[in-house]
């Protein structure tokens, strides 16, 4: 079985605009604009990364058993969705109806709520405040006893604070992007049934974290940033100029210079350089 990304193992990078699709219930959003030309643009393959996850079963084939699952797809890289859905997309072989997709957190809560799926694949890293943006929006929703809405990140990144961020924020598990399509059929459905599922290696973050019951050391220094200029910080790090993260981020590039010079004020450095050395050390990149 090939990995989500179909046949070619990685999503390509694309130059131009694209629209999401926003659902078979009719929610009206508005076409997203991105770019993933900067050198950091996701790599869905990511060297290293583990395959497949710790919730592997009876489910791998939901077609066999009869059931059926409404997902909605959150990615702001529209080729990945589209190798997502041409991998899990299915109905007949694999139970999963996709119903929705987009590809910001405006989109996203707009297609969410007015398709009502009962799992969100979601990636972490978004235009407009990313994956813990949709959780916060959407909290109503996972909250509802009656039809849950229930979340599953899969993201490139394997970044611990990603991995606690989208946790926190109510997301039932968190897949990277290498799991192969059978995997992540029966990761869906074990997020439909209210189980926890990760990526093997990832699940020690996870347990880590709340091992304790003492609060999780804070970071003061990235405290002081706020979820704007944190995005902004990642995208620098990872060598985008600022004309792509003007583009990423639907911000101007005039607002995109005064993120960075109050990143570079607030942590006291004194230029990019620093500031990537600075992030990967957290391991923001």
């Amino acid at each position: 079985m090939s990995d989500v990304n179909g046949p070619t193992g990685q999503a390509p990078a694309s130059n131009g605009p694209e629209d999401a699709a926003v659902g078979t219930a009719g929610a009206g959003a508005e076409a997203a604009t991105e770019s993933t030309t900067g050198p950091g643009a996701e790599s869905v393959a990511g060297a290293g990364a583990p395959t497949g996850s710790t919730a592997v079963g009876a489910n791998a084939t939901a077609a066999g058993g009869g059931r059926r699952v409404r997902v909605v797809l959150v990615d702001d890289h529209r080729m990945f969705r589209t190798g997502v859905q041409a991998e899990i997309g299915e109905t007949e072989r694999t139970g999963v109806e996709v119903v929705g997709e987009a590809a910001d957190v405006d989109q996203a809560v707009t297609v969410i709520t007015a398709t009502r799926p009962e799992v969100v694949l979601l990636d972490v890293h978004l235009p407009g405040g990313g994956g813990v943006e949709v959780l916060r929006r959407c909290a109503p929703l996972m909250a509802d006893a009656r039809q849950p809405v229930r979340f599953l990140a899969l993201s490139v990144s394997d970044a611990a604070e990603d991995v606690i961020g989208v946790i926190r924020g109510g997301a039932r598990g968190y897949v990277t992007k290498t799991i192969t399509g059978t995997d992540l059929v029966d990761s869906i459905f074990r997020v439909q049934d209210g189980d926890a599922v990760f990526s093997p290696r990832l699940a020690g973050f996870v347990l880590d974290a709340f091992a304790s019951t003492d609060a999780p050391p804070v970071d003061e220094d990235l405290d002081r940033l706020t979820q704007r200029e944190r995005e902004v910080l990642r995208l620098i790090a990872r060598g985008y100029a600022y004309k792509e993260i003007a583009k990423q981020l639907f911000i101007s590039v005039k607002t995109v210079e005064s993120h960075v010079s109050a990143v570079l004020r607030k942590l006291q450095l004194s230029n990019r350089h620093e500031l990537t050395r600075w992030a990967t050390a957290r391991r923001l990149v």
